[in-house]
């Protein structure tokens, strides 16, 4: 059964495909059926670069497990960065 879960967000950044590094302004992250892995459904994480063709794009496909580390390991590097006072 299909989720269609999806959320975006607007992020400033840079992604390197196989064309080498492109500007990256959206971060997809959704819950659905992957393309590559063999679990049934997946975290889905697509960074893009909006406007431009589909080698703009970087893909993750990860299991719940993978994701919530991500998570975790996300917001400890984040808290850090914060507390370091360097922007």
């Amino acid at each position: 059964m299909c989720t269609y879960i999806s959320n975006s967000a607007t992020v400033i950044g840079a992604g390197k495909g196989a064309s080498g590094w492109f500007r990256v302004n959206q971060a997809t992250v959704g819950f659905d059926h992957p393309t590559f892995t063999s679990a049934e459904h997946a975290i889905l994480i697509d960074f893009t670069s909006r406007g431009e063709d589909l080698s703009a794009r970087v893909a993750v496909e990860l299991d719940l497990e993978s994701g919530r580390a991500l998570l975790a390991t996300l917001t400890e590097t984040i808290r850090a960065a914060e507390a370091s006072g360097v922007e």
